[in-house]
């Protein structure tokens, strides 16, 4: 992921969620169920749960194949997921640029909602394809410009701090994941529209799934009190007739398969 300090910002960030992680986590539960049809068949393989989190994914993971890896940033999620998930499971603290994995030795490496985090991402990918073996495959789900439009028109409306992340394109996603020793063999791209009751619940979800302090923002603290009720105001033009609030999550989902040397 990033380097230095903001390494140790997300680290910190997505830890401090671990125990509300799995509560705030309609998107992932969505986005991660969208990649088990790409799972193989085979169940002898190595598997890498790259971004593991809680470890709700790589339990399910550890139900279908025998050598199951779940690998994340954050001390404190990792052991949330030892004393809640499978003890079969192997765990490791690390850095998605700098997996302490040797070349060639895992199969499928499975990422949920991570790779959006990685910068920059091809250097993460050259890591990924590394790990790899020839024919192994890589299935994730990361988020794509769009994601989040209505809370960032929202804010555009009331100054020109950076209040929500970028993401990258539909296009630029796949410029970068098409290498000399990788394809993207299929991909698919999806609007999730979540509902809300009022706009502090959507600030309280992003801040329970760790995604509110992971950006480019520039301004220290909260913004003001005066800026967010500006803010949600400018919201309520996006308030639906049943009185729900929603966010629109822009969703990449993709199959890169490294191709034999």
């Amino acid at each position: 992921m990033n380097s230095g300090s903001n390494l140790l910002k997300i680290a910190r960030t997505f830890g401090a969620a671990s125990h509300s992680y799995d509560i705030s986590a309609r998107l992932q539960r969505y986005s991660g169920k969208h990649l088990m049809p790409w799972l193989p068949n085979d169940n002898n393989l190595t598997v890498l749960d790259l971004g593991s989190g809680t470890g709700f994914f790589t339990d399910i993971l550890a139900s279908k194949f025998q050598r199951v890896i779940g690998v994340d940033i954050s001390g404190q999620m990792l052991q949330y997921a030892k004393n809640n998930r499978n003890a079969d499971i192997h765990w490791l603290q690390a850095d998605g640029m700098k997996l302490p994995l040797a070349s060639a030795s895992v199969d499928l490496i499975y990422s949920n909602l991570v790779i959006q985090w990685f910068d920059p991402l091809n250097k993460a990918l050259d890591e990924i394809l590394r790990v790899l073996k020839p024919g192994g495959s890589f299935i994730f789900t990361t988020l794509m410009d769009g994601t989040l439009n209505e809370l960032k028109t929202s804010w555009a409306q009331v100054d020109d701090d950076q209040h929500v992340n970028d993401f990258k394109s539909e296009q630029e996603l796949i410029s970068i994941m098409q290498s000399s020793n990788a394809k993207l063999v299929d991909h698919h791209c999806k609007d999730i529209v979540l509902e809300y009751e009022n706009v502090m619940h959507l600030a309280h979800e992003l801040k329970g799934l760790g995604a509110n302090s992971v950006n480019s923002k520039q301004a220290k603290g909260l913004a003001g009190k005066d800026k967010w009720k500006k803010m949600i105001q400018c919201y309520s033009n996006y308030q639906e007739p049943s009185g729900v609030y929603p966010a629109t999550y822009r969703l990449f989902s993709g199959q890169l398969v490294k191709v034999n040397d």
